[in-house]
């Protein structure tokens, strides 16, 4: 079976760091308006590690079902969506076997799982037959994900590579391989990343919501 990695390398979600908090605003602020833009009421997140991504939609109202790989951020998921009384529930499950788990939705997330994993194409098809008809996804946006790192002073001998990353798409790339599967309806690229909400190939279109 494919590997898929555990967890995430950096908690960008609970960093300090000015600059990254000011990016991590701009990527959730991405996240929030093309997940809104999909006007459902129902979603499921594969790879969803801590969870933010999850409680963002559930807040919102949005019955949530999620999964990660990683029993211990799953637990905790479970728990902080019990004492905060959100609408969301996780499981233990790798990406690669969700299609055997009922995990269809309205929208399907995946931010931040694929730069992770060795057959991303077979990922995608698990994606796409999820999706009913939306995916939300997102990857580091490459050269500049790299260029950013090394900036920083970070990953210096692995040329700014994080950790873990084994795929690296630019915009175009990645739109080109989300094209396989889906259609793109509408792209944000808060720096340093690529962000598509997608629809199943050859389903019907659907009205969008307006994004803010």
């Amino acid at each position: 079976m494919s590997f898929q990695p555990e967890g995430n390398f950096y908690d960008k979600y609970g960093a300090r760091n000015p600059l990254t908090r000011r990016l991590m605003a701009n990527f959730l602020e991405a996240f929030d308006s093309l997940s809104a833009a999909a006007g459902v009421g129902a979603a499921y997140e594969a790879g969803c590690g801590e969870g933010q991504l999850s409680f963002r939609m559930a807040r919102r109202g949005i019955t949530v079902r999620a999964s990660d790989i990683s029993a211990r951020l799953v637990q905790e998921a479970n728990r902080q969506a019990k004492v905060d009384g959100l609408p969301a529930r996780f499981e233990c499950a790798s990406i690669y076997d969700l299609a055997a788990r009922h995990a269809e939705s309205e929208l399907v997330v995946c931010c931040e799982v694929l730069e992770h994993l060795d057959d991303p194409a077979a990922a995608l098809r698990v994606l796409a037959s999820l999706a009913q008809p939306y995916l939300l996804a997102s990857v580091p946006r490459e050269p500049l994900w790299r260029a950013l790192n090394v900036a920083r002073g970070a990953y210096w001998r692995r040329c700014g590579n994080t950790p873990g990353h084994v795929n690296h798409w630019s915009t175009s790339g990645f739109l080109r391989f989300l094209e396989t599967r889906f259609e793109v309806v509408a792209v944000r690229t808060p720096l340093p990343w690529t962000m598509a909400l997608c629809r199943v190939a050859g389903t019907p279109a659907h009205q969008l919501q307006a994004a803010s």
